[in-house]
């Protein structure tokens, strides 16, 4: 099994620079040793999350509003699930309440 590499923030920045000032991603990924396709990733996760990028823990750092937005997303989620709760649970009861009725 080979240990997971793992790579500085600053690094991985400086690899960025590198292969902007040559102008392709293979030559830089070579030059320091790394797989052309990780030097595509860390391009990526800089351009989407620019200094919140590479926070050491595998997944960028949220802004406040980005933890704002998980929760409100969560919050959503969580009532959906409550409604459709409560939705079978007037089925059931509506069912029951028919049957009572007729007899």
């Amino acid at each position: 099994m080979t240990k997971k590499k793992n790579y500085t923030a600053t690094f991985k920045r400086n690899a960025i620079q590198l292969a902007e000032e040559k102008g392709n991603v293979a030559q830089p990924a070579r030059e320091i040793g790394i797989g052309v396709q990780m030097l595509h990733r860390w391009k990526r996760e800089h351009k989407k999350f620019k200094n919140n990028s590479f926070p050491g823990h595998g997944s960028p750092k949220l802004t406040d509003e980005g933890k704002e937005i998980a929760r409100l997303k969560k919050e959503l989620r969580e009532a959906k699930l409550e409604a459709e709760i409560l939705k079978k649970a007037i089925s059931i009861f509506s069912k029951s309440d028919g049957k009572n009725l007729g007899s």
